[in-house]
């Protein structure tokens, strides 16, 4: 077949003009991001909260954005290290709980003092995010935060029977931040601070008598292996309370273009804290369960009982207060905030 010199110019003249063509679709290119946390593939945070949440994304962004899941440390450092890893741009987002680096962030200080939060974590997580909006911006400046919620109750796991204060005296709990340690010790408990990753060889090797933390988190630490009574606090307001950021990287999320900055902000906020509470309901039932069926022993102190540890508790709240006053903080105001956000979303 004969080619005609017009011919041959006309199809050299649409190869060159097709890389043009195509710089649209590589305007289009998928962003992959790193996301950075602290427990196990199996933990319920993996695999029914964070999991999730990157595949909305992805597909909120028309697969533009990928997510890879990072668990257990993998990319290295310690669990109080993961807000400066996403900060200074190691990783792009990290799921941490701000309570790790005490005293750093003294407004989220308010969901984690003793016998302010709900039992149910739907309650906390809806609360906390509201009071995040009105609240956190300053704290958080140099990170995006994508959400802020709280857990539901938490309870206490140890070696032996507690059923009133005088059986914490003595005790070595793991506790998850400063202010439930504080609470520890005015109820006569030794507290020990520690990420729970350390939780399972610490218990091991006798350095703690238990811990304090929800049923979601039990399995992955196999804590019901551990230790075999688990102490309730029956009813709101409830013991304790852990806090947690989805932070990512400032100049990562303002250099996406606005469609993919809208598909994080649509999985953001209100919606993840939801999706966060709910997860911790729903798997501490299951786990619960799970603990029945394992034989251990489950104790639930006495409406009595709980007052004397509220009324014991009282000074932590009186001493966090005049803390933060010396920060430019009104955490009276701090804390009716709170709890008129806990009421609201309690009766939801």
């Amino acid at each position: 077949m004969t080619v005609s010199r017009r011919s041959f110019l006309a199809a050299t003249g649409a190869a060159l003009a097709a890389p043009a063509i195509a710089r649209p679709a590589l305007a289009q290119a998928q962003v992959t991001l790193k996301l950075h946390h602290f427990l196990p593939p199996v933990s319920n945070g993996h695999a029914k909260m964070l999991a999730p949440w990157a595949k909305m994304v992805e597909q909120d962004s028309g697969g533009r954005i990928k997510i890879d899941i990072f668990p257990s440390m993998q990319l290295g450092g310690t669990p109080p290290q993961l807000y400066d890893q996403a900060r200074d741009g190691v990783v792009d987002i990290v799921w941490t709980l701000p309570g790790s680096t005490a005293g750093r962030f003294p407004s989220t200080e308010v969901f984690e003092l003793p016998f302010i939060g709900a039992r149910r974590g739907i309650v906390n997580a809806r609360a906390s995010q509201e009071y995040a909006t009105a609240n956190l911006g300053k704290e958080t400046a140099d990170i995006k935060l994508l959400s802020f919620w709280s857990h539901d109750h938490g309870l206490i796991h140890a070696n032996k029977a507690v059923n009133t204060m005088e059986d914490l005296k003595g005790l070595k709990l793991r506790s998850p931040n400063r202010l439930a340690g504080e609470a520890l010790k005015a109820l006569g408990a030794t507290a020990v601070p520690m990420p729970i990753p350390q939780v399972p060889e610490s218990i091991a090797q006798r350095a703690i008598d238990g811990a304090v933390v929800p049923w979601e988190v039990v399995p992955a630490i196999k804590l019901d292996e551990l230790v075999k009574f688990h102490t309730e606090i029956p009813g709101s307001p409830t013991f304790y309370t852990a806090s947690f950021f989805l932070a990512m990287n400032k100049a990562k999320y303002e250099g996406l273009p606005a469609d993919l900055k809208a598909a994080i902000d649509k999985n953001s906020g209100m919606k993840f804290a939801e999706l966060a509470g709910n997860m911790w309901d729903d798997a501490g039932a299951l786990v619960l369960e799970r603990v029945k069926k394992r034989g251990n022993t489950i104790i639930t102190i006495s409406a009595d009982e709980k007052a004397k540890w509220i009324k014991t508790t009282e000074p932590v709240i009186d001493a966090w207060i005049k803390q933060v006053k010396e920060k430019g903080l009104d955490g009276g105001k701090l804390i009716e905030q709170a709890k008129a956000l806990v009421a609201k979303y309690d009766k939801a």
